[in-house]
């Protein structure tokens, strides 16, 4: 079942900001220009305390924002950091939890669309088996999914290889985002990835892209080769 979610091209592409300060988080967004209007911010810039400059920053520059920060405590406490969000442009935020947590979480979120994490693409079977979950990983975002939406969560971050099968078993309103895209062969940390045309393809929203764009010789022409993959890979969905 494909996804019912009307996105622009060029906003499903998000450029993981993945830097310790307001002045690298910048240089990136002057760098990448009009090649990237989405932008995912986590944990490594909330130490540099200029976090909340650079997402006001990226909505003075006419950018959206992906609060991820990952959210796992006791229910009130997430509900209230969520809360929090409210009062800042942003459009994305991360949840880790449990059916309590997320509930508690979609009470207040606004005009916040909350983001469910089901297994991180840095984690393989062996992993999951370490952790004590006793099924595969595609069972585990299945059920998670599943459980996010029916909590008020209004998607999941996923592997790639995973979402064929939640379009097939999910609502097709839930919004599906995919990192650890790699267009490139990879020896880095991400163990369950897609390129960009296999993403699209299986039904995937949006992807975030960070060291592919980041380490390239010219970044912006990176990024704008993604766009045009991106495009490429909907116009081909469209034709099925």
């Amino acid at each position: 079942m494909a996804s019912t979610n009307l996105i622009p091209t060029r906003e499903r592409l998000i450029f993981a900001l993945d830097v310790p300060s307001k002045s690298d988080a910048l240089a990136w967004v002057e760098r990448l220009g009009d090649a990237v209007i989405f932008y995912k911010i986590g944990m490594e810039l909330i130490t540099s305390g200029e976090y909340f400059e650079v997402l006001r920053e990226l909505d003075a520059r006419g950018k959206k924002v992906f609060v991820d920060l990952k959210f796992f405590d006791v229910p009130a406490t997430v509900a209230s950091a969520v809360k929090g969000l409210t009062r800042y442009p942003v459009t994305f935020c991360t949840i880790h939890g449990n059916n309590a947590m997320m509930r508690a979480a979609a009470e207040v979120k606004g005009n916040i669309k909350l983001l469910a994490v089901t297994a991180l693409t840095s984690l393989d079977q062996r992993d999951l088996d370490d952790l004590g979950f006793e099924c595969d990983a595609q069972t585990l975002v299945l059920s998670r999914a599943k459980a996010a939406l029916e909590a008020g969560c209004d998607g999941v971050i996923t592997s790639g290889l995973e979402v064929a099968a939640l379009r097939a078993q999910v609502d097709p309103r839930l919004i599906v985002i995919c990192p650890g895209i790699r267009p490139i062969s990879n020896t880095d940390d991400q163990k369950r990835t897609v390129d960009v045309a296999e993403a699209f393809a299986l039904g995937a929203d949006y992807i975030v892209v960070g060291r592919p764009i980041r380490n390239a010789e010219n970044p912006r022409d990176a990024a704008e080769a993604i766009q045009t993959s991106v495009a490429e890979a909907l116009a081909n969905r469209q034709k099925i």
